[in-house]
């Protein structure tokens, strides 16, 4: 449930993907999933809720209440909650298979030897701090050769192959208004921050921030030896050229609109609009020779590029660049730089006390490096076909019941129905694995560094992304993992996608009642279908084309109603006096919105279950688990960086945003007048 954005394909890079995406958004984890000790875990458990609580005071402290108090928020995490600890499983499973690989004697150039020669690698602290920044040096000598603007931008199409997006953005994407067919795609990029207004603004928090981030300049060049003298000169040429870069770029909430996203034009008039760049030369130094059409996300921002370079000195560039370099490798290197790294964008961005251990940071490396090699293994180990098999038929019933409330709709008219319907029937469903997997013999992981195999990883996963330029698009292709739990929806193809680690608790329980799983999985389903219609993904046709097909009338009457959910979710203070952010959040609240009622509808149609279990009425579960999924301790700081860069509502949000907008909801847990719980019925949103 992760909100239309572009998505990124590569491990290092801040660019996207082929395509706009909503997905859950919880962060790439590892699951797995045993149907054999399925049924050892509670669907709905007494201990999780806080029946001290009112529901119709505050729903998720009575639900989750209990839960809370069982699973603290552990030093190693900013956030932790159902979704969290379901990974916390994953990778323990995980972690076996790529430990059994890793111990083993395995035949040269597979993709076990690989895999153990990448994750030992990552394991031995030893070796890495012995070698500290010694992997990177012939990088540092090529920036230090740096003579002309013609070396700087020679070098910034080099450090682009190596998965480090300085400057700008570059790789592939769907054609938006052609959807079959894959072009090349420029984006903003090159700053260190994850926001652009984060150089920008001048509320507290920024101004802390930016302070902080100017300390971690330091410390990083510090452990490069340099002194104090050229290191207060370095951050002050790194922090005004990355915000001149922030001014230039669009806001996360301008970014949501695939209309402002969708600037497709020729080379020649990319060199009219950005001349001081040799945008060919670039183009012929990442493979792609002239790649025709190419889409310009930013196109303000790519302006500028040509400016920059021109006007900065190739000096600051060559800052600029030993900055890209190192910064985008700390993670791989000795110890004193992981956690230097760590100390700004875990403890000061997200109030993370403690970092992940060493092998859980391998096994993600890993993991993302060869991931469906290893998402191979452990769909063979983990993934029961009676999982697939039980989701086919929800997903089916989740589609019937959309189909049905846009039928009955009565404020969308005739010909915008039939559309609507003939693009709910086209979409496309992916379950637990693809049909075909990757080859990863082209991937070279030799025994010599941590740093150097992260950087071939980047430029085997890179090359892989050029090659689709100027391609009809790759129907079987998946954009998630295996063992990702996770799921989304793909305007650009009109599909939704759940790969094989959500198809577990709390999501869904292969022996579970129908009022759980729909109350869960169910609604997952549901959310991910809603993506098609929400404020963005409506923007999209049956064959994924940016296409409005709207009338105009229907168009304004979505607005209307979708402009509740805004304001609703405006009027949430989630600290202090700091207020969730209802534009940005649209598309995932239409989606959870959209998802529970398809999914109660569902289960309504589906199930015949009356009797309760616990004391607690199919209703009250199905609402509950829906309720569980998001349950989650959450750090101060975590909730301020979240708001500002997450398209999603917090979780309590997610919660009690769109449940207050439901009557059955009401019914189930005899919400009333008066109760925070509660709105007048003029008060709450009706979309579908």
């Amino acid at each position: 449930m992760v909100s239309s954005k572009y998505f990124n394909s590569m491990k290092n890079n801040s660019l996207f993907i082929t395509l706009f995406m909503s997905a859950l958004a919880l962060g790439t984890i590892t699951s797995c999933n045993q149907p054999a000790k399925q049924s050892s875990v509670p669907a709905i458990s007494l201990k999780d809720l806080d029946q001290t609580v009112d529901p119709g005071h505050d729903f998720d402290a009575y639900a989750n209440g209990g839960w809370k108090k069982l699973n603290p928020l552990p030093a190693d995490r900013a956030r932790y909650g159902c979704f969290d600890k379901l990974g916390e499983l994953a990778e323990k499973q995980l972690n076996e298979l790529v430990k059994e690989t890793a111990s083993s004697k395995n035949e040269k150039g597979s993709v076990a030897e690989k895999t153990a020669i990448l994750f030992n690698l990552g394991m031995d602290s030893i070796r890495l701090n012995q070698q500290g920044v010694k992997p990177l040096a012939s990088y540092f000598q090529e920036i230090e050769n740096i003579k002309s603007k013609d070396d700087v931008e020679i070098e910034i199409g080099k450090f682009h192959t190596y998965g480090f997006s300085s400057l700008f953005g570059f790789g592939s994407g769907t054609d938006s208004k052609n959807s079959s067919m894959v072009i090349a795609q420029l984006a903003q990029g090159g700053i260190g921050m994850p926001d652009r207004d984060y150089y920008l603004n001048d509320d507290t928090r920024s101004k802390e921030l930016r302070a902080k981030y100017q300390e971690y300049i330091g410390h990083i060049f510090k452990l490069l030896g340099d002194d104090e003298a050229s290191i207060a000169k370095t951050t002050q040429i790194i922090m005004a050229l990355e915000t001149r870069l922030a001014k230039a770029s669009m806001t996360r909430l301008e970014q949501r609109d695939p209309n402002k996203s969708y600037n497709k034009m020729t080379t020649v008039d990319l060199a009219k609009l950005s001349p001081d760049f040799n945008w060919n030369r670039y183009f012929v130094s990442q493979g792609v020779g002239d790649p025709g059409d190419i889409n310009l996300n930013q196109p303000i921002f790519i302006k500028e590029v040509s400016a920059i370079i021109k006007e900065v000195p190739v000096e600051e560039w060559k800052v600029y660049l030993r900055w890209n370099l190192i910064n985008n490798s700390a993670s791989y290197l000795s110890d004193d730089f992981v956690n230097a790294k760590f100390d700004f964008f875990g403890k000061v961005m997200s109030g993370v006390e403690k970092m992940r251990p060493r092998w859980k940071r391998s096994l993600g490396v890993t993991s993302n490096a060869l991931s469906e090699a290893i998402g191979q293994l452990y769909v063979a180990k983990y993934f029961p076909a009676q999982a697939k098999e039980r989701m086919v038929k929800l997903v089916e019933n989740l589609r019937i019941s959309l189909g049905d409330r846009l039928k009955n709709l009565e404020w969308m008219g005739a010909d915008t129905k039939v559309k609507a319907l003939e693009k709910l029937h086209s979409m496309n469903v992916k379950i637990g694995y693809p049909d075909k997997w990757r080859d990863y013999s082209g991937l070279e992981i030799v025994d010599d560094s941590y740093i150097q195999n992260v950087i071939r990883s980047n430029q085997f996963d890179i090359a892989f992304d050029y090659a689709k330029i100027n391609k009809p698009v790759d129907k079987s292709q998946w954009f998630m993992s295996p063992q990702t739990v996770n799921a989304y929806y793909a305007p650009d193809m009109n599909e939704i996608v759940f790969p094989a680690a959500i198809l577990q608790p709390p999501f869904f329980f292969l022996d579970g009642d129908d009022a759980v799983n729909y109350g869960a999985i169910g609604v997952v389903i549901g959310h991910e279908l809603t993506h098609g219609f929400d404020d963005q993904g409506r923007k999209f046709d049956n064959v994924g084309n940016l296409k409005d097909w709207w009338s105009d009338g229907d168009s304004k009457l979505f607005e209307e109603r979708t402009k509740v959910l805004v304001d609703q979710f405006n009027s949430f203070v989630v600290l202090d006096s700091i207020h969730a952010d209802g534009k940005l959040s649209l598309g995932e609240n239409i989606a959870d919105f959209g998802g529970l009622n398809i999914a109660y509808q569902a289960f309504k149609l589906a199930s015949k279950e009356t009797t309760p279990i616990d004391g607690l009425t199919p209703d009250q579960r199905f609402y509950l688990a829906y309720a569980h999924v998001w349950a989650q301790n959450i750090r101060d700081k975590e909730i301020l960086r979240r708001t500002k860069e997450d398209p999603h509502a917090l979780g309590n949000l997610r919660i009690k945003g769109p449940l207050r907008n439901i009557p059955e909801f009401y019914a189930a847990f005899n919400i009333k007048p008066g109760q925070p719980m509660y709105l007048d019925e003029a008060s709450r949103a009706k979309i579908w």
